[in-house]
């Protein structure tokens, strides 16, 4: 191919050509004329293969009688040639030029004589041939240019002569053993079928259905996709008129296969799936008529001993159902029994599927339950007339004794509550609960949980009239109970009431009546939230879940909004009692929540009253420190919806807390600064720009005296304010520096990762300053320089503030500060505290991911010095950190530098770095072949490319084209054992007649055989003996190309507030190497090894258990197994040559055990003995 595309470019360009695709063309044509050897034809074919795709339409157009011409005359030649290469690029070279041919050409016979040359090659015997005609027939019928116009016909000129041929082949094989030509035409006929006319595709239809009479087991398979791809095609009205459809769905029921016979019927279910799915997209009203018959059909499925074709079946169902009728279900009204024509087909299929509840199905219910909650959920707004019936089944169902799908029965009921609402549900299934039962029993208590689970879009007046006033009586009688002293049956009714209240978050789900029903049920929220302990968080979640789900418009929000007069006092009062009388942690923090969503539809007015209140029992000296706590919690809830002149009082009113001695206070007055500052509504934005100074100044004030606990929220209102600060408010960011490097070592994590936020934010102001990013990040890094000259600790803190800094603001930074960084760092590391190192060598990590390799190769000596100079002790204590230091260096620098550049006493951990890494990267390379393999297996793109480079790459060649051969010699030995077929004998006695018309049904793809139990499948392989083979996972090997930065530098990163508690802890379960522990954090010590640390508790010799204390040998022991020596049985046995040596190994044995009997009866004889 290389020779002969040389020669055609020096060809061209000796005439001066531009080396342009029509000069290709023109080339190899004339090349192609003039070639005899086959190798140089099929060179130049393919090579003209890919050019003509990328010849103009008008050259191929003028060209086409020539061009044709050629191509035909090879097409001859070669048709009956050993060799393929040159005919299947030839017929490629047709195809493309036949698809580049305008509508007019079609009209002459001489266009459509060369289709049908390419046409007759669809039943070449040679496979590569054939698909190569294939494809080119299948391009050209559905991708000529002038389809894709806006004047393209709806089908192609050559499409019915194409019909004909295809219908003629098939009628010519007739109905031969190997059926190959047919097989051809079919797989032609599953891509053709959605090109062709009405009448045409009714005429190919009739012949496939013609041929599956013949019971050939592959042909009716390949029929079947045919049908398939013509309904999945979603074809237009002109191609599949609906009533075509309709016509093929009702031949299809007349070659159901058997029940027995699995793939065939998998298909079939699959075929009618897209054909009612496609005649559902023509016309719903003639796609309801038929699914009666298909439900019924379906259903028969579900008796299959084959749990797939059950799990078809009902995954089948249930596609149709939301596919098909759920998208036309709001159009109907209330369907009951006798209504007409679209509801009765609901009914009919319905029917057929309650039907599978009968003991028939019994095998099948967990299927059966599922599709009946599909049903529910799509037509059980509407059908629930006819449904009642059904739910009566199921709860009766569900309470037979060791019934095994219980969960299934809930989800169904439960799917039932959400489409037809409670209501509906409790008329069909009363719950039977009335607080005045004579026995304990409640058989329908079950009802209650899947309710509470499933009930939403109800009314709120059905709870208020119905499950009130129960759960009122189930609380007498409890009480009732209580005082007759039975314990037992009134905590049984207690919970039930319970159960009954906790229904109520589900009501206020988008309730259909809230505007009318609140008003009636909101006082009794009232008296249950401050006088009912137990049902306090129930109904706090209620009125919760109402606030956020249930008010959607501005009426309902005002309707709710209403009664914040009465509920607030309520639930303040309740915050701001003791535990004892207002609860646990948990009901406190439920009550919190709530007072936070109600303050979001509470009118601010009535927000500023509450907060002045609040203010003036703050400063009450009656509060106790309890109460002015939770004061302050409240206060932090109201505070974003208050006005400005509120805040103004509050701000006054908190800051002395701000200093106040007391921990608790002075974090939560902080919280409330906070919340004002990071609040988004106008009033409190207000409020910060016009006491900015105010703020400054009190925060700075506070310095000295902010307590630990109360870091976290401080440097959160911190960060608020400075990202509003300009110019002018510098000194303000310069004086907080000190505090916030410090901050970045607090005890509290939140504090920490606060501290980081600030800092990054204050560079960012600092930029916002300017003039320049690079001079205004030279000014700050300035002031946080400064820690390097403090206390132990300061420095310390300054590293991993620096280290951040630089992490963030790397592009900010001038080469030269970088520099002075690495260099300052690299000092830092002679250090005698080890926070200071380890702080310096995370520094070291982030440069080595950060900085390039060109600017870093100046400092590498310093750096690796600097770390070769750690002391003894340093560099034990630090030995993980350092290990994972040198494998950067190393796969930055290569290990050679790396070795000569450090002490001997490192040398060993270099090699052994550098062995780990020769490790990892040859498992990679294992890993990489074995997705290569996969990849390979799967089956190959379509060659594509821009240069010529790219496209020759796609090139194949001979051995390509054995191996070709011998899958298509594998395929042709497995189509021939898939195409055996079986024939099922009569039941019992009865012969078998050939001339029932479900004779069909007898001829089975599957080998019949004894019904198989569903065995549970397990994941691991099973070995020819039987053993399970189970792998151990292998060792995942860290790969550094596929990580990003986040997981590179992770232990550094969760210094410097990058990295999440969760996921710190989540990594050192996964790398308990790779950093060192934490105190207290080491792993329960566990024996191995000989010496002081060999096993001392070792476990008993096998048989053990069966040794007697007094004498020799062993004994029975009751309810265990006889203490015989049972022998394994061995494959080698059946081996002749081995089987003489496996003889002997039973002699000893035996005589061995007849000793020990004859000594035994000795033994007991001599005791029987007088």
């Amino acid at each position: 191919i290389c020779a002969v595309l040389a020669a055609v470019t020096e060809v061209i360009r000796s005439r001066g050509g531009k080396e342009s695709e029509t000069e290709y063309f023109a080339a190899l044509m004339t090349t192609l004329e003039a070639v005899e050897s086959p190798e140089s034809l099929a060179a130049v074919a393919y090579l003209l293969n890919l050019v003509l795709k990328r010849v103009p339409s008008p050259v191929l157009i003028k060209k086409f009688s020539d061009a044709s011409k050629a191509f035909m005359g090879i097409v001859s030649s070669q048709a009956c040639s050993s060799s393929t290469s040159a005919l299947r690029w030839v017929l490629s070279c047709l195809a493309t030029l036949l698809r580049k041919q305008d509508l007019a050409a079609w009209s002459y016979p001489v266009t459509l004589q060369v289709y049908h040359g390419l046409l007759s090659f669809c039943v070449h015997t040679k496979p590569k041939v054939r698909k190569a005609a294939q494809y080119g027939v299948c391009s050209v019928l559905r991708g000529s240019e002038f389809m894709f116009g806006d004047a393209a016909p709806e089908h192609h000129p050559a499409a019915p002569s194409t019909a004909k041929f295809c219908v003629q082949e098939i009628e010519k094989a007739g109905g031969t053993k190997e059926a190959t030509t047919t097989l051809h035409i079919l797989a032609l006929l599953r891509d053709l079928l959605p090109c062709f006319p009405a009448a045409v595709v009714k005429t190919c239809c009739e012949t496939l259905l013609r041929v599956m009479t013949l019971s050939h087991v592959l042909v009716t398979a390949c029929a079947m996709q045919a049908f398939h791809s013509l309904f999945s095609a979603q074809a237009s009205v002109a191609c599949l008129p609906a009533e075509l459809n309709a016509q093929i769905i009702t031949a299809l029921y007349d070659y159901v296969p058997s029940t027995n016979d699995l793939q065939p019927l998998l298909t079939w279910l699959s075929t009618m799936e897209r054909a009612h799915i496609n005649l559902g997209r023509l016309q719903k009203d003639l796609c309801w008529a038929h699914l009666p018959r298909l439900f019924s059909a379906a259903m028969n499925c579900f008796l299959s001993p084959h749990s797939q074709v059950v799990a078809t079946a009902a995954q089948t169902l249930e596609t149709l159902l939301s596919e098909c009728v759920a998208p036309h279900m709001d159009d109907l009204g209330t369907v009951s029994a006798s209504a007409p024509a679209p509801a009765t087909y609901l009914c009919k299929m319905f029917r057929s599927v309650e039907e599978g509840l009968t003991y028939r199905f019994h095998a099948a219910w967990d299927e059966v339950l599922r599709v009946l909650e599909v049903f529910f959920e799509t037509c059980g707004k509407q059908c629930h007339p006819i449904m009642r019936k059904c739910l009566r089944s199921l709860c009766d169902l569900r309470l037979s004794p060791h019934f095994p799908y219980t969960a299934e029965v809930d989800q169904a009921v439960g799917a039932a509550v959400s489409a037809m609402g409670p209501e509906v549900l409790l008329e069909a299934v009363p719950l039977e609960i009335d607080g005045k039962e004579e026995t304990l029993d409640f058989p329908r208590s079950w009802l209650l949980p899947v309710l509470r689970d499933y009930v939403q879009g109800a009314r709120l007046s059905f709870f208020t009239s119905y499950f009130l006033p129960l759960a009122a009586a189930l609380k007498s009688r409890a009480l009732e109970f209580t005082q007759a002293g039975k314990s037992v049956e009134a905590k049984i009714y207690d919970t039930l009431q319970w159960q009954v209240w906790t229904l109520l978050p589900g009501f206020c789900t988008h309730p259909t009546d809230l505007l009318g029903a609140f008003k009636g049920l909101a006082r009794t929220l009232g008296m249950a939230i401050s006088e009912r302990p137990d049902l306090r968080p129930t109904v706090c979640q209620a009125l919760r879940t109402l606030i956020h789900k249930g008010c959607e418009t501005d009426a309902e929000r005002a309707e709710v909004g209403r009664f914040a007069k009465n509920f607030l006092p309520i639930l303040f009062n309740v915050y701001s009692q003791p535990e004892e009388d207002g609860g646990s942690s948990a009901q406190r923090r439920s009550v919190l929540d709530t007072v936070r969503a109600y303050l979001t539809i509470t009118d601010p007015q009535m927000v500023c009253g509450f907060l002045q209140k609040a203010s003036e029992k703050l400063t009450s000296p009656e509060s106790s420190e309890f109460a002015r706590l939770s004061i302050l919690d409240l206060v932090v809830a109201m505070a974003p919806y208050a006005d400005e002149q509120s805040l103004g009082s509050l701000y006054h009113t908190i800051q002395p807390s701000l200093q106040s001695k007391e921990r608790s206070m002075q974090k939560k007055a902080y919280r409330v600064l906070e919340e004002v500052c990071a609040a988004p509504h106008a009033p409190c934005q207000a409020f910060v720009r016009s006491h900015l100074q105010d703020l400054q100044a009190a925060l700075l004030d506070s310095l000295k005296s902010a307590a630990s606990p109360a870091k976290r929220p401080r440097l959160k209102c911190l960060c608020h304010i400075v990202k509003q600060l300009s110019v002018e408010h510098e000194p303000f960011i310069t004086a907080l520096v000190p505090e916030v490097i410090l901050c970045t070592k607090e005890v509290s994590v939140g504090a920490r990762k606060n501290a980081f936020v600030l800092l990054v934010e204050m560079g960012h102001a600092f930029i916002r300053f300017g003039p320049t990013p690079q001079e205004a990040m030279q000014r700050f890094l300035l002031l946080v320089y400064a820690g390097l000259t403090g206390s132990v600790t300061m420095i310390s803190c300054t590293v991993l503030a620096l280290t951040r800094l630089f992490f963030e603001f790397k592009d900010h930074l001038e080469l030269s500060v970088v520099e002075q960084l690495l260099q300052n760092v690299c000092l830092l590391l002679a250090s005698r505290t080890r926070d200071v190192v380890k702080a310096a060598l995370g520094f070291l990590k982030v440069t080595l991911l950060l900085v390039d390799t060109k600017v870093l190769a100046k400092h590498v000596q310093a750096m690796l010095e600097a770390v070769g100079n750690l002391s003894d002790d340093m560099r034990r204590h630090f030995r993980m950190k350092l290990r994972n230091l040198f494998t950067k260096f190393i796969r930055k620098f290569g290990f050679e530098l790396v070795k000569g550049l450090l002490p001997a006493e490192y040398h060993k951990v270099l090699v052994n770095i550098r062995k780990a890494e020769a490790r990892s990267r040859k498992q990679r390379a294992l890993r990489q072949a074995a997705a290569d393999t996969d990849e390979e297996e799967a089956p190959p793109a379509q060659p594509r490319g821009d240069s010529m480079e790219e496209i020759l790459a796609d090139s194949e060649d001979e051995e390509e084209e054995e191996e070709e051969r011998q899958r298509s010699k594998e395929w042709r030995k497995q189509a021939r054992q898939k195409g055996q077929a079986w024939l099922k004998e009569g039941e019992e006695d009865e012969p078998l007649n050939f001339l029932d018309p479900n004779v069909s049904q007898r001829v089975l793809a599957t080998e019949p055989g004894p019904k198989r139990s569903r065995g549970v499948s397990h994941d691991f392989q099973v070995s020819e003996d039987g053993r399970l083979i189970i792998h151990e996972e292998e060792e995942e090997v860290d790969d550094d190309e596929a990580k990003g930065a986040d997981e590179e530098m992770a232990d550094v990163l969760q210094d410097v507030g990058l990295r999440s508690k969760k996921s710190q802890k989540r990594r050192f379960r996964e790398e308990p190497d790779d950093e060192e522990r934490e105190a207290g954090t080491y792993p329960q010590y566990r024996a191995g090894g000989s010496g002081i640390h060999r096993q001392l508790d070792k476990e008993p010799a096998f048989g053990a258990e069966y040794r007697s204390k007094k004498g020799k040998g062993d004994v029975k022991k009751k309810g265990q197994l006889d203490p015989y020596a049972y022998i394994p049985l061995n494959r080698a046995g059946l081996n002749r040559r081995k089987r003489a040596k496996m003889q002997g190994q039973f002699k000893g044995l035996m005589k061995g055990a007849q000793r020990g009997a004859k000594a035994g009866r000795r033994n007991r004889q001599k005791a029987q003995r007088p």
